[in-house]
Parts: C-alpha cells; sequence; structure tokens
C-alpha cells in the first residue's frame, strides 16, 4: 500500500467514520450515508430516485501545480474538473461544487481574474455551478472542491466489484498529460506550439477532459462490475481497484492504449527521457476511466459514447497481484509508482 493510503487508513481507524443507526440526533442522515470512505467518492441515499455522490479534493500550491510554470486559468480550470472526475468515476453526473480558496493578498487582482475565468470554463463544460464556500489570505495558493453529483438509485459503480476474469477497460490515451507536464516543464506554452502533438500533450496537462457522458452512460446501464478514474498512475489506481476487489490483474503491455510520439521527434523525445510506456503506467493525471466489464457484457461497450477509445488492456485474476506481460510473453510484477504526495 502506498503512503498515502496508510495516511488515510490510520485517520479512519481514529476518526469514527461508520455511522451507527438510531445514534444522536442526526441518525437519521447517518442511516442514509450507503458508501464512506474507500472509494473515489461518498454515496449518500436521497429522498427521490437518486443517490447523492460527494467528493472533495486539495489543490495545492508546490503540491500539485507550480506557480511559475502554470497559468492561473489552468489552475482554476484543472481544481475543478480534477475533483469532478472522482464523481464521474463513480458514475455519476457532477451537479454543483463547493470551493475554499486561500490565497495570498498579491493574487486578488488579475491572478484571481483569470483563476475565476479557467474555473469558469471547466464549469461550463462539465455542466456545474458554484453554490458556496469560503475565501481566506494564506502565504501560498491553497484550493479545495467539494464536487456533488447524482446517479439513478443503487447505480453507483464501486472499486469493489472486479471479479477473477472481468476484462480490464481504459478509456483514451494514457501518458498524455505525463508528457505534458514534462514539455510545460521545459518552457512549452499552448499557445506557442505549431506541432499538434506537444499543443494535445499540454492541453491534456493543463486542461484535462473528463469522461461524463461515458462515466453516465455505464452506470445507466451497469456494464462495469468495477470503476476508478485515473488520476495517480495505472499502475496505482489499478493497485487500488484490485485492493478493493481482492483479486489482481495481468495486463498487457502491447495493447495499452500509450502517448503517441511522432517517428521524426522520437529520437529527441528518447533523449528527453520520455518513455511512452513508463507514462503510461506511472505518469498519472490522465483521468481517464478505467474499468472491469465481465466478458458477457463486452459487446454493449460498441454503443458506448466515445466507444472507439476504449480498449481492453487485460483481465483481472484470483492472484493477489498485478503483472504486466511484455510483448516476449515475460510476466514482471506491476508495483504502484504513480504519484503519492507523501513518497
Amino acid at each position: 500500500m502506498d503512503a498515502e493510503g496508510q495516511l488515510i487508513q490510520r485517520l479512519t481507524r481514529i476518526i469514527r467514520s461508520k455511522s451507527i443507526r438510531g445514534e444522536g440526533p442526526h441518525s437519521q442522515f447517518g442511516s442514509r450515508i450507503i458508501l464512506g470512505i474507500g472509494d473515489d467518492a461518498a454515496i449518500v441515499s436521497s429522498f427521490g430516485d437518486v443517490d447523492e455522490v460527494l467528493t472533495c479534493d486539495a489543490f495545492i500550491e508546490g503540491i500539485h501545480f507550480l506557480p511559475n510554470l502554470h497559468p492561473a486559468d489552468s489552475v482554476g480550470y484543472k481544481a475543478l474538473a480534477r475533483a469532478a472526475s472522482d464523481v464521474v468515476a463513480m458514475g455519476a453526473a457532477p451537479s454543483a461544487f463547493l470551493l475554499t480558496l486561500a490565497i495570498p493578498p498579491r493574487h486578488t487582482g488579475a491572478w484571481l481574474n483569470q483563476f475565476s475565468k479557467g474555473m469558469a470554463r471547466a464549469a461550463k463544460e462539465l455542466g456545474v455551478r458554484l453554490i458556496g464556500g469560503d475565501t481566506t489570505k494564506a502565504s501560498k495558493v491553497f484550493i479545495s472542491v467539494t464536487v456533488l453529483g447524482h446517479v439513478a438509485r443503487g447505480r453507483a459503480i464501486r472499486r469493489s466489484g472486479a471479479r477473477p476474469g472481468d476484462l480490464i477497460y481504459i478509456s483514451g490515451r494514457l501518458g498524455e498529460a505525463a508528457l505534458g507536464l514534462e514539455l510545460v516543464r521545459r518552457g512549452r506554452r499552448v499557445s506557442t506550439q505549431r506541432e499538434t502533438w506537444p499543443r494535445i500533450a499540454c492541453e491534456r496537462h493543463l486542461y484535462p477532459k473528463i469522461r461524463v457522458p461515458l462515466g453516465a452512460w455505464l452506470a445507466d446501464r451497469r456494464i462495469p462490475s468495477a470503476m476508478i478514474d485515473i488520476s495517480d498512475g495505472l499502475s496505482t489506481d489499478l493497485a487500488r481497484l484490485c485492493a478493493a476487489s481482492g483479486a489482481g490483474a495481468r495486463l498487457a503491455a502491447e495493447r495499452l492504449p500509450c502517448v503517441e510520439i511522432p517517428a521524426a521527434a522520437a529520437r529527441k523525445a528518447a533523449a528527453l527521457h520520455f518513455d511512452p510506456l513508463r507514462m503510461a503506467l506511472h505518469g498519472g493525471e490522465d483521468y481517464e476511466l478505467l474499468f472491469t466489464v465481465s466478458p458477457g457484457k463486452a459487446k454493449h461497450l460498441r454503443r458506448a459514447p466515445g466507444h472507439t477509445l476504449l480498449t481492453p488492456i487485460g483481465e483481472i485474476t484470483r492472484q493477489k497481484q498485478i503483472v504486466l506481460v511484455g510483448s516476449n510473453g515475460q510476466a514482471t510484477r506491476l508495483d504502484p509508482a504513480g504519484w503519492d504526495p507523501f513518497r
């Protein structure tokens, strides 16, 4: 288990998180809690025919973004998008959000205006509105976004449903955001890109797109047995899904939809240590959906939104470990090596 997971387990042991029915003045709400800690988001039963899905996410200067590299509009956009991704990973449609924003006084002018424009752009694309929050002063930028979503009752998709024999699917292409980060670190800017591939990579890092229609479609038809979003890297997030499901996985390296670098740029990319497979396995921040499907339901994916972007990359196994099979047929153990803020 990664260091962040150990910290969460420790907090869960110390801070009471499981409700006890019929106890205390708020027991009525406590009895409505369907799922608490341990997944992408919490699930609370609503009074109608839907369940509410809630999550919060921090975005901190020096940890998640660098002020000299990341423009303010990207900070605003990404802070909301990455939080909404956790709701979408449960198959829910995000509907509203709360914002806690702590900034230095020097950021209350032009920086705040650009930050707000970026967040407004993300809110429009996601179909959510700001309904509250808090603001205060700090020495560095601290952002916390709480997203609320909804899903048809009983149809939220958890991490814990994968079973041996299930096929593992991924949406989109992995490693583009990691490549974008490396390009941004080397001074690249979206507005100055002439070649297509660097511009796409930078955009994927700075302004990630969230698979809202796909997540909702999958949940509505009850197709996945388990699902999670790729925020910290395939190796780390697949390990979380397998741990929650009490299973393992076997991946085929040749089937991974890795970031593509044109042949003309491949030599230069190699010199910069841009390894597409490594970025796909451990890069993170792609915010693609990783989900498992029983073989009998896989045929339905042909009707999914963006079905041409869905790729089967392996299967769930009984052995509680993840292995990566290379083109030569050799299997090696794949340990979590994605993003961990405490590593």
